[in-house]
């Protein structure tokens, strides 16, 4: 049995970029097929390690020399560890040519790795946006904060941004949600 199915657009990877894409376009009509190589994450079922304490873990969650080698890309990013390996692919069953140095995070699932981004986003202010005209190399970028701000503030009123307004004009403010609550241990000092 064959069945025709169109679509107006195909979008490759449900990560963060993917998963935004298919969000716009569904919202504004189209017909859109998601493809994902990865396995679906199951809401709480496939968050094994969400409820775990660091005693829980052996090693206290961190990573044995064997995990490093297997993961010797992947467990160079900050938030690597036994409670957040099984997001991360193994970069021997996995590897990638790396001509020139560059670290490339990978996890195949639904979701990608934004399942891990710990809802923490700085804006680019006009210092990044200006540093190749200021420093004369490269390009000069073709807008300005001014220009991507209203962009920022729809973003991150969706994914939901965790902060706290600072006033600091390199880091510009967003819509952030409250800060998240100190722990026991920060609230005793």
């Amino acid at each position: 049995m064959t069945t025709d199915h169109k679509y107006d657009a195909i979008v490759v990877g449900s990560g963060i970029t993917g998963g935004w894409a298919a969000k716009e376009l569904t919202e504004k009509g189209l017909t859109t097929l998601v493809l994902e190589r990865g396995r679906e994450v199951k809401h709480v079922q496939d968050y094994p390690t969400a409820l775990m304490a660091p005693w829980q873990f052996e090693h206290r969650g961190h990573t044995t020399r064997e995990e490093r080698e297997e993961y010797f890309i992947q467990s160079t990013k900050y938030n690597f560890d036994a409670s957040s390996k099984h997001f991360f692919v193994s970069d021997q069953e996995h590897p990638y040519v790396q001509e020139k140095p560059f670290l490339w995070f990978r996890g195949y699932q639904t979701g990608g790795r934004s399942l891990l981004w710990g809802r923490g986003a700085y804006r680019f202010s006009d210092l990044e946006f200006e540093a190749n005209l200021k420093d004369g190399v490269g390009s000069d970028w073709p807008i300005r904060y001014k220009d991507i701000a209203p962009w920022y503030d729809y973003v991150e009123k969706f994914i939901g941004v965790a902060g706290s307004i600072e006033n600091i004009w390199q880091f510009p403010d967003g819509q952030f949600l409250p800060p998240f609550d100190l722990n026991h241990a920060e609230k005793s000092r």
